[in-house]
């Protein structure tokens, strides 16, 4: 009997080996680890051409209708989460592509938007750098107590988020186009309508979903309302927010400063203005990348694997 032939994808840290046994699915497959990210199509085609499963971190690589049409080996996709926005399931379903996804934990998100967020009110980085440099304290931190959070979307993530603020004592708004003054007091939060959000926040952090409607719901006229000295947070998806805007927003000092974790295209470009903005806070989008959900992500994928593999032999 031959084997299937496995590829994992996007695993930049080489680790999908080591959170998961995969001894007994090498009984039935051959596995290929692919570290690096491609963004041409043509280059993913030519690399994933002989595959018969790949395993997608995420919404790292898209699977776009015109790229699953030109993998006529593929019979199962594993995504790790519950969801996969990136993956067409309607084409999929067209070509007789299996899609299954393994469990996911939502705590990432959330701690991470709390240590950028006073990361940045701190200047954590900056003190941390002047300090291996030589210096002592050159900057004046930000306090949270009494301050505004403002929160672009209230759902779970964001209502977490909203009681983890109560703690700092601060005070906490909200809005989002479904958002109504009861949902708001029920998940922490004050409502306010979108102009007065941005008007009054001086942390502002992103919590929505993406998706058509949401693209760029926080545009150049939002940002131009916020105060000069608030803070943007960004740990949900880049295109949220319009790119161009922030940066020039940024590169004008209208607003103090942004910590993002997230971004339109990834990885980022190497000479990508976030990159080298002073009064940028960037993460390569760790958010969901934890040792906890990582062990969940991996042994799911062998659960996966283990599940389907014995029920279809290869001929």
């Amino acid at each position: 009997m031959s084997k299937y032939k496995i590829a994992i994808l996007d695993d930049y840290q080489d680790v999908a080996k080591s959170f998961a046994d995969w001894t007994l699915v090498t009984e039935y497959a051959e596995i290929e680890v692919f570290t690096n990210h491609l963004h041409e199509e043509d280059e993913i085609v030519a690399r994933l051409k002989h595959f018969e499963i790949i395993c997608v971190m995420r919404e790292r690589t898209p699977l776009t209708p015109g790229l699953l049409m030109r993998l006529p080996n593929l019979k199962l996709i594993v995504s790790t989460g519950a969801r996969n926005r990136s993956i067409d399931l309607a084409a999929a379903e067209k070509l007789g592509i299996e899609v299954q996804h393994t469990g996911y934990l939502g705590h990432g998100a959330l701690e991470l938007t709390w240590a950028l967020l006073m990361a940045i009110a701190k200047h954590i980085p900056q003190e941390n750098a002047n300090l291996r440099a030589g210096g002592w304290q050159h900057m004046v931190g930000n306090d949270l107590k009494g301050r505004t959070l403002g929160i672009l979307g209230l759902g779970n993530l964001g209502a977490q988020v909203a009681a983890v603020a109560k703690v700092f004592d601060m005070d906490v708004i909200a809005w989002s186009e479904n958002l109504t003054p009861e949902k708001a007091i029920a998940g922490g939060a004050r409502y306010v309508d979108k102009k007065t959000l941005f008007q009054e926040a001086d942390y502002l952090t992103v919590h929505m979903v993406l998706s058509d409607r949401s693209k760029g719901i926080v545009g150049a006229d939002d940002l131009a309302l916020m105060k000069p000295t608030a803070y943007l947070i960004n740990t949900s998806r880049g295109p949220l927010v319009d790119e161009n805007a922030l940066i020039k927003s940024l590169e004008e000092n209208k607003i103090a400063g942004a910590a993002l974790d997230v971004f339109d295209k990834e990885p980022l470009d190497e000479n990508h203005p976030f990159r080298k903005l002073k009064n940028v806070l960037a993460t390569p989008h760790i958010g969901f990348v934890t040792q906890d959900t990582y062990n969940l992500f991996f042994n799911d994928i062998v659960k996966v694997l283990l599940n389907w593999l014995p029920k279809h032999p290869k001929k």
